[in-house]
Formats: C-alpha cells, structure tokens, sequence
C-alpha cells in the first residue's frame, strides 16, 4: 500500500467513525465516548501524515507509535460502545475489522524500520570491527 492510499484510508477511517459517534445516544455516558472514540480515530490519519513528513527513521517510528497508541485506543472505545450495546456489533464490527487492519499494517511498518535500523547497525559494527579470516 502506498503512502498516499495510508492516507486515505486512514483519513476515511475517521470519518466512518465521526459517523459512528453521531448514531449513539444523546447522553452523558455516550457524548463522553464519542468525544474519545472521535479524537484518537481522527488522530490515526493526522499523525500518519505527520510521519510521512518525518525526517530520520527515529522521527518517523516516534511519530508511528503515536499512531499505534491512538489506533489501539480507537478500538478500545468501540469494544466498549459494543459491549455496552450502545450501537448494534453489525454496525460497529466493519469498523472495528478497518481499525485492526490499520492498526496491523502501521505494527508492520514500524517492525520494518526496526529491522532496517538493525541490519544497518549490523553492518556498521562490522565494517568497524572486521572478523579476522585467520
């Protein structure tokens, strides 16, 4: 998937969830889960952008785990507007399956960087430290 198509569909992510909360009951309990379902799903795709900016591999997997943390409490909220049957599992489980496959595919990235930082350390170290062939 192209960074461009992470964008999308992280950006489209939020909206199905804006749209979510907009369907729960009007009360204190759901208006307070709404707001915190809202805020780390939109947070998904706004700080995904911002890690296609980034400039090291440092910069980007901080910004990475950022998107990991918020894409991971999305679908905390949503497991607890299900349970609390506050919207119908059909309903919310399509989202909650988009949510794990962000959430999946941005561990993914984040595990790639990890091992491209290795192996070039890897390298390093054994260019500054060459074995001896005796």
């Amino acid at each position: 998937m192209t960074p461009e198509e992470m964008k999308r569909r992280t950006k489209e992510f939020g909206l199905r969830v804006f749209r979510l909360a907009s369907a729960l009951p009007r009360n204190r309990f759901s208006d307070l889960l709404a707001r915190q379902l809202v805020r780390c799903a939109t947070s998904v795709g706004a700080n995904y952008r911002s890690a296609c900016r980034s400039r090291s591999d440092g910069d980007f997997l901080a910004r990475m785990g950022i998107v990991e943390e918020e894409a991971d409490e999305a679908l905390y909220w949503m497991e607890v507007i299900r349970d609390a049957r506050l919207i119908a599992a059909r309903r919310i489980g399509p989202l909650e399956q988009e949510g794990e496959e962000l959430l999946s595919m941005v561990v993914a990235s984040i595990r790639t960087v990890k091992a491209r930082q290795r192996k070039f350390r890897d390298r390093q170290s054994e260019i500054r430290n060459p074995k001896s062939g005796i």
